[in-house]
């Protein structure tokens, strides 16, 4: 038994991915699909467009969370930045995988405030808020400071326009080692020529279908 197999945070896990199942969003349902495109892309209209996707979970694949959890529990990570909350499936994975380790901090950002309070509730229903600290409001701002001089394992699954810029602000505190999953990284080849550049600094390869998984060699 783990914290991930058991009460109660098995149970809490099937009820929240069939609720992200229901959700549905009519401002989405508005948007064509080349505006759609042309927003995800936008680095100065994130803002509303997440806005626009309040209702909508965004949550990582049960398979993707699993990932995440045996990444975070394979290198013993005890800090964890997440660049994403939406309403904290991921961060409920995470923060797993901390506890099974013995204990850490993820602190986790959301632009959309009226999620981060549903987010709450649910990591404190999943018996692991002792471990999580979430940050409402552009990650551009609430990652800028305040971050732990060593970061074990960074999570991007927010605006993925912002990927580049995220990193940029968590890099230097990037232990050797450390690993850099980006969810949907297709969606900004910027971040992918960075991370997959000789000179970067990293080791990164496409994971899965919608992964980008890299490893800070330097």
């Amino acid at each position: 038994m783990n914290t991930m197999t058991s009460a109660p945070l098995a149970p809490l896990l099937d009820q929240l991915f069939a609720e992200a199942d229901r959700a549905t969003s009519p401002a989405m349902a508005g948007l064509s699909h080349d505006e759609r495109e042309r927003l995800i892309h936008s680095k100065t209209e994130y803002l509303d467009f997440y806005g626009r996707l309040k209702d909508l979970w965004l949550p990582v694949s049960r398979q993707t969370g699993e990932l995440l959890y045996m990444l975070a529990r394979s290198t013993n990570a005890k800090t964890v930045v997440e660049f994403g909350t939406s309403f904290g499936i991921s961060t409920l994975y995470l923060a797993a995988a901390l506890r099974d380790n013995g204990g850490g901090r993820l602190i986790s950002s959301e632009f959309e405030v009226s999620k981060v309070a549903r987010a709450r509730q649910n990591i404190a229903e999943g018996g692991l808020a002792d471990l999580v600290e979430i940050r409402p409001g552009d990650a551009l701002e609430t990652l800028s400071a305040d971050l732990p001089d060593c970061i074990d394992l960074l999570l991007l699954d927010g605006a993925k326009s912002l990927y580049p810029e995220v990193l940029a602000l968590v890099e230097s505190r990037l232990r050797p080692g450390a690993l850099v999953i980006a969810d949907d990284a297709d969606y900004c080849p910027q971040y992918l020529d960075h991370v997959r550049s000789p000179t970067s600094g990293y080791m990164s390869t496409p994971f899965a279908d919608d992964i980008e998984l890299s490893m800070r060699v330097a």
